[in-house]
């Protein structure tokens, strides 16, 4: 670039470093600058999605996404605070979610932890945004294209590619208050408590002698208890709640 060309330099934070290209990956750009992009366009032009902005200031002044810098402002972008706040309504208690077609792992272990948590194998990114936004899901994804759609509402990248990792991740952004053991992680639906006589033409002879407590989603009838992944679920679940009590301390 020329440097005599008008151009807006760009200090990014290292947590938000991966989203930029290779050969762009240094805390400092400098942008050439055409006196009509905003902020916002300018940072997703980097290669940085908007959810995952945190802070934007100019000079150390607090700046919007949509506010036109001049030629020649330093602007710092720093990332997504952690907990990240997010909106609940009235009775609410922890964020919903919505995951796209490549976290179906996570979204069972979202669900063990008993937060509401919609998955499709067969949405396409339209309407992913739509249900996102009507029913005021967070969408999780490692989709950068879909994080930049205007409409989503809200939107977070999920970070690493084991479950164990996403999961830590999610946790750790979100600090949600968590539910163990009270949704269906087939199908998302809420677990109510039954006795053996509801539930005995459902399961064999002998988990009816082995186990006495027993939950069934409401939605699909799906009948659980701790069997035989009792002991690995339950690590998943102490995990995440001594993840989330740090997170949000």
């Amino acid at each position: 670039m020329d440097d005599n060309q008008p151009a807006v330099q760009f200090e990014i934070s290292e947590e938000l470093m991966p989203f930029l290209p290779a050969s762009r990956r240094r805390a400092r750009q400098r942008i050439a600058y055409d006196g009509t992009s905003t902020i916002g366009h300018l940072v997703e032009a980097l290669g940085v999605p908007l959810p995952e902005a945190g802070p934007i200031t100019i000079g150390g002044t607090a700046a919007e996404p949509s506010h036109r810098p001049a030629a020649g402002d330093v602007v710092q972008v720093a990332p997504m605070p952690r907990p990240q706040p997010v909106p609940l309504e009235p009775g609410q208690h922890a964020p919903r979610f919505l995951l796209d077609v490549h976290l179906g792992t996570l979204a069972r272990r979202l669900r063990l932890l008993g937060l509401d948590t919609a998955y499709h194998n067969d949405m396409d990114d339209p309407a992913l945004v739509v249900q996102a936004n009507e029913e005021r899901r967070v969408l999780l994804t490692q989709d950068r294209g879909l994080l930049r759609r205007r409409a989503l509402w809200l939107g977070a990248y999920v970070r690493g590619s084991r479950p164990d990792d996403q999961l830590g991740d999610v946790l750790d952004r979100f600090a949600p208050a968590l539910r163990p053991w009270t949704r269906c992680t087939a199908c998302n639906g809420v677990l109510v408590t039954v006795g053996k006589a509801e539930i005995e033409a459902q399961v064999q002879a002998g988990t009816l002698r082995s186990y006495d407590v027993y939950g069934r989603c409401a939605d699909c009838g799906q009948v659980y208890w701790r069997g035989a992944h009792g002991g690995h679920l339950e690590q998943i679940v102490e995990r995440a709640t001594q993840a989330v009590a740090a997170s949000g301390a």
